[in-house]
Protein backbone atom coordinates (compact mmCIF):
# COMPACT_ATOMS: atom_id res chain seq x y z
CA UNK A 1 0.00 0.00 0.00
CA UNK A 2 1.34 3.41 -0.86
CA UNK A 3 1.06 6.34 1.51
CA UNK A 4 -1.53 8.11 -0.58
CA UNK A 5 -3.88 5.14 -0.09
CA UNK A 6 -3.95 5.64 3.71
CA UNK A 7 -6.84 7.82 4.86
CA UNK A 8 -5.70 11.22 6.00
CA UNK A 9 -7.17 10.76 9.47
CA UNK A 10 -5.13 7.57 9.97
CA UNK A 11 -1.76 8.73 8.67
CA UNK A 12 0.98 8.65 11.28
CA UNK A 13 2.19 12.12 12.35
CA UNK A 14 4.73 13.07 15.01
CA UNK A 15 2.88 14.29 18.09
CA UNK A 16 3.11 18.00 18.87
CA UNK A 17 5.06 18.78 21.99
CA UNK A 18 3.02 20.98 24.27
CA UNK A 19 4.69 24.23 25.32
CA UNK A 20 5.69 24.23 28.94
CA UNK A 21 4.18 26.86 31.22
CA UNK A 22 7.64 28.24 31.97
CA UNK A 23 8.47 28.73 28.28
CA UNK A 24 5.18 30.52 27.69
CA UNK A 25 5.79 32.73 30.72
CA UNK A 26 9.26 33.69 29.47
CA UNK A 27 7.88 34.61 26.05
CA UNK A 28 5.11 36.66 27.64
CA UNK A 29 7.55 38.44 29.96
CA UNK A 30 9.91 39.27 27.08
CA UNK A 31 7.04 40.69 25.08
CA UNK A 32 5.91 42.75 28.06
CA UNK A 33 9.42 44.12 28.58
CA UNK A 34 9.71 45.06 24.91
CA UNK A 35 6.35 46.83 24.95
CA UNK A 36 7.32 48.68 28.15
CA UNK A 37 10.59 49.89 26.59
CA UNK A 38 8.74 51.06 23.49
CA UNK A 39 6.23 52.93 25.64
CA UNK A 40 9.03 54.57 27.64
CA UNK A 41 10.79 55.56 24.42
CA UNK A 42 7.63 57.30 23.21
CA UNK A 43 6.75 58.98 26.51
CA UNK A 44 10.24 59.78 27.84
CA UNK A 45 12.64 59.75 24.87
CA UNK A 46 15.23 62.03 26.51
CA UNK A 47 15.58 60.21 29.85
CA UNK A 48 15.65 56.81 28.15
CA UNK A 49 18.42 57.93 25.82
CA UNK A 50 20.43 59.09 28.84
CA UNK A 51 19.96 55.75 30.58
CA UNK A 52 21.05 53.76 27.53
CA UNK A 53 23.88 56.06 26.49
CA UNK A 54 27.50 55.69 27.50
CA UNK A 55 28.55 57.46 30.72
CA UNK A 56 28.68 61.21 29.89
CA UNK A 57 31.84 62.03 31.85
CA UNK A 58 35.05 60.16 31.10
CA UNK A 59 36.43 58.68 34.29
CA UNK A 60 33.02 58.32 35.96
CA UNK A 61 31.19 55.03 35.43
CA UNK A 62 27.86 56.34 36.74
CA UNK A 63 25.08 57.36 34.35
CA UNK A 64 22.53 60.15 34.84
CA UNK A 65 19.16 59.29 36.34
CA UNK A 66 15.81 59.92 34.69
CA UNK A 67 15.89 63.55 35.85
CA UNK A 68 19.32 64.08 34.29
CA UNK A 69 21.25 64.21 37.55
CA UNK A 70 24.69 62.64 37.77
CA UNK A 71 25.75 61.75 41.31
CA UNK A 72 23.18 64.24 42.58
CA UNK A 73 24.08 67.14 40.27
CA UNK A 74 21.98 68.53 37.43
CA UNK A 75 23.62 69.18 34.04
CA UNK A 76 24.52 72.77 33.19
CA UNK A 77 26.01 74.36 30.05
CA UNK A 78 29.16 76.42 29.98
CA UNK A 79 28.40 80.12 29.59
CA UNK A 80 29.57 81.99 26.50
CA UNK A 81 32.65 83.94 27.61
CA UNK A 82 31.30 87.08 25.93
CA UNK A 83 28.65 87.30 28.67
CA UNK A 84 31.18 87.39 31.52
CA UNK A 85 32.25 90.46 33.46
CA UNK A 86 34.76 90.82 36.28
CA UNK A 87 33.46 90.88 39.87
CA UNK A 88 36.80 90.51 41.70
CA UNK A 89 40.44 89.91 40.76
CA UNK A 90 40.45 86.68 38.75
CA UNK A 91 36.70 86.13 39.23
CA UNK A 92 33.87 86.62 36.73
CA UNK A 93 30.09 86.23 36.60
CA UNK A 94 27.39 86.50 33.97
CA UNK A 95 26.56 90.18 33.43
CA UNK A 96 23.11 90.21 35.10
CA UNK A 97 24.37 88.20 38.06
CA UNK A 98 27.37 90.52 38.38
CA UNK A 99 25.17 93.63 38.49
CA UNK A 100 22.95 92.08 41.15
CA UNK A 101 25.96 90.95 43.17
CA UNK A 102 27.49 94.43 43.15
CA UNK A 103 24.20 95.92 44.37
CA UNK A 104 24.03 93.27 47.10
CA UNK A 105 27.62 93.89 48.18
CA UNK A 106 26.99 97.63 48.42
CA UNK A 107 23.84 97.09 50.47
CA UNK A 108 25.67 94.74 52.83
CA UNK A 109 28.61 97.10 53.17
CA UNK A 110 26.23 99.91 54.15
CA UNK A 111 25.27 97.71 57.11
CA UNK A 112 28.85 96.88 58.04
CA UNK A 113 29.10 93.51 56.25
CA UNK A 114 31.84 92.99 53.65
CA UNK A 115 30.90 90.18 51.24
CA UNK A 116 33.96 88.74 49.50
CA UNK A 117 33.84 86.84 46.20
CA UNK A 118 35.78 83.58 46.57
CA UNK A 119 34.81 81.85 43.32
CA UNK A 120 32.63 82.69 40.34
CA UNK A 121 32.52 81.30 36.81
CA UNK A 122 34.43 78.08 36.14
CA UNK A 123 35.07 76.61 32.72
CA UNK A 124 34.51 72.92 32.07
CA UNK A 125 38.29 72.48 32.08
CA UNK A 126 38.57 74.21 35.47
CA UNK A 127 35.79 72.05 36.90
CA UNK A 128 37.36 68.89 35.50
CA UNK A 129 40.65 69.68 37.23
CA UNK A 130 38.90 70.60 40.47
CA UNK A 131 36.92 67.37 40.47
CA UNK A 132 39.47 64.80 39.32
CA UNK A 133 42.73 66.27 40.67
CA UNK A 134 41.39 66.69 44.19
CA UNK A 135 39.64 63.31 43.94
CA UNK A 136 43.03 61.71 43.22
CA UNK A 137 44.82 63.68 45.96
CA UNK A 138 42.27 62.60 48.56
CA UNK A 139 41.87 59.06 47.20
CA UNK A 140 38.11 59.58 46.92
CA UNK A 141 35.55 57.69 44.89
CA UNK A 142 33.54 59.67 42.34
CA UNK A 143 30.45 59.53 44.55
CA UNK A 144 32.44 60.78 47.55
CA UNK A 145 33.92 63.63 45.55
CA UNK A 146 30.50 64.58 44.17
CA UNK A 147 29.29 65.31 47.70
CA UNK A 148 31.48 68.41 47.75
CA UNK A 149 32.22 69.16 44.09
CA UNK A 150 30.22 68.69 40.88
CA UNK A 151 31.57 66.68 37.94
CA UNK A 152 32.46 68.73 34.85
CA UNK A 153 29.33 69.63 32.92
CA UNK A 154 27.26 69.49 36.12
CA UNK A 155 28.44 72.54 38.06
CA UNK A 156 26.35 75.65 38.64
CA UNK A 157 29.58 77.65 38.44
CA UNK A 158 29.84 76.91 34.71
CA UNK A 159 26.63 78.87 34.11
CA UNK A 160 28.14 82.11 35.38
CA UNK A 161 25.21 82.52 37.78
CA UNK A 162 26.75 80.87 40.87
CA UNK A 163 29.13 82.50 43.33
CA UNK A 164 30.95 81.42 46.48
CA UNK A 165 30.95 84.18 49.11
CA UNK A 166 32.97 84.82 52.22
CA UNK A 167 33.08 87.29 55.09
CA UNK A 168 36.04 89.70 55.00
CA UNK A 169 35.91 89.82 58.80
CA UNK A 170 36.17 86.02 59.13
CA UNK A 171 38.50 84.64 56.43
CA UNK A 172 39.00 81.46 58.44
CA UNK A 173 35.43 80.48 57.60
CA UNK A 174 35.96 80.64 53.84
CA UNK A 175 34.49 77.63 52.00
CA UNK A 176 33.67 76.05 55.35
CA UNK A 177 30.40 75.25 57.05
CA UNK A 178 31.63 77.61 59.78
CA UNK A 179 30.59 80.38 57.39
CA UNK A 180 27.05 79.96 58.71
CA UNK A 181 28.21 81.50 62.02
CA UNK A 182 29.39 84.74 60.38
CA UNK A 183 27.69 88.11 60.12
CA UNK A 184 27.88 87.77 56.33
CA UNK A 185 25.80 84.59 56.29
CA UNK A 186 23.25 86.05 58.70
CA UNK A 187 22.92 89.07 56.41
CA UNK A 188 22.56 86.88 53.31
CA UNK A 189 19.83 84.79 54.90
CA UNK A 190 17.84 87.95 55.57
CA UNK A 191 18.57 89.89 52.40
CA UNK A 192 19.93 87.79 49.50
CA UNK A 193 16.44 87.14 48.10
CA UNK A 194 15.98 90.89 47.57
CA UNK A 195 18.73 90.66 44.95
CA UNK A 196 17.45 87.37 43.47
CA UNK A 197 20.14 85.19 45.05
CA UNK A 198 19.31 81.90 46.75
CA UNK A 199 21.43 79.34 48.56
CA UNK A 200 21.93 76.26 46.39
CA UNK A 201 22.76 73.47 48.83
CA UNK A 202 20.88 73.75 52.10
CA UNK A 203 21.17 71.31 54.99
CA UNK A 204 19.68 67.96 53.98
CA UNK A 205 19.03 69.14 50.41
CA UNK A 206 17.24 66.77 48.04
CA UNK A 207 20.25 66.53 45.72
CA UNK A 208 22.30 64.84 48.42
CA UNK A 209 25.12 67.39 48.17
CA UNK A 210 26.90 68.49 51.33
CA UNK A 211 25.66 71.67 53.00
CA UNK A 212 27.37 74.73 51.46
CA UNK A 213 26.35 77.97 53.20
CA UNK A 214 28.81 79.92 51.03
CA UNK A 215 27.37 78.84 47.64
CA UNK A 216 24.65 81.09 46.18
CA UNK A 217 23.07 81.29 42.74
CA UNK A 218 21.35 84.13 40.90
CA UNK A 219 17.79 83.52 39.62
CA UNK A 220 16.86 87.05 38.61
CA UNK A 221 16.25 86.53 34.88
CA UNK A 222 13.97 84.25 32.88
CA UNK A 223 17.01 82.40 31.53
CA UNK A 224 18.41 81.80 35.01
CA UNK A 225 15.02 80.68 36.33
CA UNK A 226 14.63 78.14 33.52
CA UNK A 227 18.14 76.85 34.09
CA UNK A 228 17.62 76.19 37.80
CA UNK A 229 13.95 75.16 37.68
CA UNK A 230 14.74 71.41 37.88
CA UNK A 231 16.79 71.97 41.04
CA UNK A 232 14.15 74.26 42.55
CA UNK A 233 11.38 71.80 41.71
CA UNK A 234 13.26 68.91 43.30
CA UNK A 235 13.87 70.92 46.46
CA UNK A 236 10.16 71.82 46.70
CA UNK A 237 9.04 68.18 46.58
Amino acid sequence: MIVDDIPVARRSKPPKRPQSGLFALIRLSSLGLLLSLLALALIFPGPLRRLLAAPPVAGIAARPGLDGRLLGHFPYPELNRAELVSVAPGQQLQRDAADALLAMQNAALAEGVDLVVLSGFRSLADQKALFFDVKAERNQSASERAKVSAPPGYSEHSTGYAVDLGDAAAPGSNLSQDFETTAAFAWLRQNAHKFQFTISFTKGNAQGVNYEPWHWRFEGTAKALRMFEPADRLQRQ
